[in-house]
């Protein structure tokens, strides 16, 4: 009988993978010795794979040349990436080496831009698309940057007083884009998302707003819907459904030369991922491009914004097992050495799924376990009854550690969980290691975040640090009682 558990990924997945491979019986991600990571930097641990983010842009653009050519298509293609998937500088440096372009969300995201520009990263020709509800200093950010001379900042109107608060402080013409509010799912609590400006009133917002406004010329049409690109029935109506507010626009309005889709790509979530992303992409162009044939207008140049397809699979945490507790005759607790609510919140706050492995013991018996963090939130756990798969690893053994991995977490798991600030019941942040290639292909590190001290966590909480004649000198002091 077959118990190991490198027999029961064997004989459920097609394995080894891309990224995923044994090597002396200890798991390898894209080349990367996990076991000598964690000799060398500790567990818990989170790590940055580089090299990822530039495949995954090159692949998005290689796929959609081959769907351009495939279709004789006419118009372009520009790669934008979300920043707020995550913002750091060692990101947005990796993804800038590939010649892309850039989608904001607030006002700050405007202050990164200009740092980017200052270093040379980003070229007064990008595209810098400024989405999300705009408040003043988002405003004044957008106006600064145009007013400076980025002319291909691009501010998508999302409701209908921006404009004139943009004409406001910009002061030579400028370029505007208009997003969709997208209908939903019926599965969810509203129809229509808080987002944009209806299907309906678009093309009424145009002719009183911006048609006879001889500061503004329309140049995008923005459309994105929260379920991603995915092959649905949903997906092809909702872009159908842009799709027409397109050709009427583009009938009356000449400047009208680009179709934002957004993003949405999904991730390897785990070792059953199966998408096909050419298929995709192809069939998204010919949409377009058979719906302009039959209106006879122009296609539009094609913009996507890609935050979670750029940068998750560059992103994993390394946990060990400290302790396993059988609470009963069923449930077997494996206790990690973080928490999942700090470290990956997405498992928490939206029942998200990655790609979970042991990095060691593969050929060590399987059991059935559920997992859990160290706070003392009842929701800290991640298990079969909050995700589709029961969780399986080596057997839990005193003497013999065991690591697991949990891949493909680079996309919002900093932000959302607050890096380098209070974490819930105190639990430290763990170390962050960024790992890339040499022009000779060798990998190298190095220490991004160091984990959280104490000091750091009291600091933030408004402590100050007592010093040890502090003590002292307290503990020295007399009660003294008023005999009144």
């Amino acid at each position: 009988m077959k118990t190991k558990y490198i027999d029961l990924i064997d004989q459920t997945f097609h394995f080894p993978q891309e990224e995923f491979k044994l090597e002396d019986n200890q798991l390898q991600f894209h080349g990367i010795n996990l076991m000598e990571l964690i000799a060398q930097y500790g567990a818990p641990l989170k790590f940055t794979y580089l090299p990822k983010i530039s495949e995954n842009i090159n692949r998005a653009k290689y796929w959609f040349k081959s769907a351009i050519k495939a279709n004789n298509y006419a118009g372009d293609y520009s790669y934008c990436y979300c920043t707020k998937s995550s913002h750091f500088r060692h990101v947005l440096n990796e993804a800038l080496k590939n010649d892309i372009h850039i989608e904001t969300s607030s006002a700050f995201d405007i202050d990164i831009v200009e740092n980017l520009k200052t270093q040379g990263k980003i070229s007064s020709n990008a595209y810098v698309i400024c989405n999300g509800f705009k408040r003043d200093q988002y405003i004044q950010n957008i106006a600064r940057l145009i007013n400076k001379g980025h002319r291909n900042c691009i501010p998508i109107i999302d409701n209908y007083e921006e404009l004139d608060l943009l004409s406001n402080v910009i002061n030579e013409d400028f370029q505007v884009g208009i997003r969709i509010a997208s209908e939903e799912e019926p599965k969810f609590e509203f129809y229509t998302s808080r987002l944009g400006i209806g299907y309906r009133n678009i093309v009424s917002f145009y002719n009183n707003q911006i048609k006879n406004n001889p500061k503004v010329k329309l140049k995008m049409l923005h459309f994105f819907i929260n379920t991603g690109i995915r092959d649905t029935a949903y997906y092809w109506n909702e872009l159908l459904k842009c799709l027409k507010v397109y050709i009427s626009l583009k009938k009356i309005c000449p400047s009208l030369d680009s179709l934002n889709i957004g993003g949405g790509f999904p991730i390897k979530n785990s070792l059953a991922f199966d998408y096909d992303y050419q298929y995709m992409i192809n069939e998204i162009v010919n949409q377009i491009q058979i719906a302009c044939e039959e209106a006879r207008v122009d296609v539009p140049n094609i913009f996507t914004e890609f935050g979670s397809f750029t940068v998750g699979e560059s992103g994993g945490a390394i946990y060990e097992v400290l302790y396993q507790k059988q609470q009963n005759d069923r449930e077997k607790w494996n206790m990690i050495n973080s928490s999942f609510i700090t470290t990956i919140p997405d498992t928490w706050a939206i029942n998200k799924r990655f790609v979970m492995l042991p990095v060691n013991r593969w050929q060590d018996e399987y059991e059935r376990v559920l997992l859990g963090g160290l706070t003392c939130d009842s929701d800290d756990y991640y298990n079969s009854e909050q995700h589709m798969n029961a969780i399986y690893l080596p057997k839990y053994k005193k003497d013999k550690p065991l690591y697991i991995g949990f891949f493909n977490t680079g996309a919002y798991q900093e932000t959302i969980g607050g890096f380098g600030g209070l974490q819930h019941c105190l639990i430290p942040q763990p170390k962050h290691i960024l790992i890339d290639r040499d022009e000779n292909g060798n990998l190298t590190t190095e220490v991004f975040a160091p984990q959280q001290t104490s000091e750091q966590l009291l600091s933030i909480l408004g402590y100050q640090k007592i010093t040890k004649e502090e003590v002292v000198e307290y503990s020295q002091k007399e009660t003294f009682i008023n005999p009144n």
